[in-house]
């Protein structure tokens, strides 16, 4: 399996992700586990950091969320790839879970903030009102029932991956890809997470890139 990170700027808290990847767990039950950094040019450690911890760096030379995850998904070769942001809000203790549900029939497997808790103050009400929002329109667009659209944290079977044809840049790559997966009938499984508070400043805008994972929802229900 391969766990993919994309980061920009996370020295403070890339070990601590990598650090909590239940490896030994997993080579247990059986699974060679490579953890694979892709880094936006990131202008502090978190490169240094991730190879000490004996994870595979890419550098990516432009910015942004998509663009980094089109790269790695170029890369990967595995029968299980996982998406985990790299700011230490998504407990990576959750993927045993995770690989259950693909393992009882789900073809992807998403960790929702929504149905699970979180810690104190870890949303802003504003960050709270666009998640609920966007995940409803997504639930009217595509006839579905998911919790949780703006999700990080994905688990996916590899067979799926050289299926995709993403363009998404930014912060609308989640969207794209639900998109993607939905209208191909692949089947979602949700495993509820406790999501931490972030540690660091946030890199999302809570408008600006609503209203773009909003359109692009929108139109790639069209297509």
């Amino acid at each position: 399996m391969v766990i993919i990170l994309p980061t920009l700027n996370e020295e403070e808290t890339i070990g601590k992700v990598i650090d909590e990847i239940p490896q030994a767990i997993l080579r247990r039950k059986g699974y060679q586990v490579k953890v694979l950094v892709v880094d936006g040019s990131s202008a502090d450690l978190t490169r240094q950091i991730a190879q000490e911890r004996g994870a595979e760096v890419i550098v990516e030379s432009g910015r942004g969320k998509g663009r980094a995850m089109r790269r790695a998904f170029e890369r990967v070769e595995a029968d299980f790839v996982f998406m985990l942001d790299a700011d230490y809000t998504y407990p990576a203790a959750y993927i045993p879970d995770m690989l259950d549900m693909l393992h009882q029939g789900c073809d992807v497997v998403i960790g929702s903030r929504l149905k699970g808790e979180g810690e104190k103050g870890v949303m802003t009400c504003l960050n709270t009102i666009r998640n609920h929002l966007l995940t409803l329109m997504t639930n009217i667009l595509y006839l579905i029932r998911i919790s949780d659209l703006c999700t990080g944290y994905w688990d996916l079977k590899g067979n799926i991956i050289p299926r995709l044809r993403l363009s998404a840049t930014g912060f609308n790559f989640e969207a794209e890809l639900f998109s993607q997966i939905v209208k191909s009938d692949y089947s979602i499984g949700e495993v509820p997470i406790y999501y931490r508070r972030r540690p660091t400043p946030a890199k999302l805008s809570s408008i600006k890139d609503g209203l773009t994972i909003g359109w692009t929802l929108l139109s790639r229900r069209l297509k």
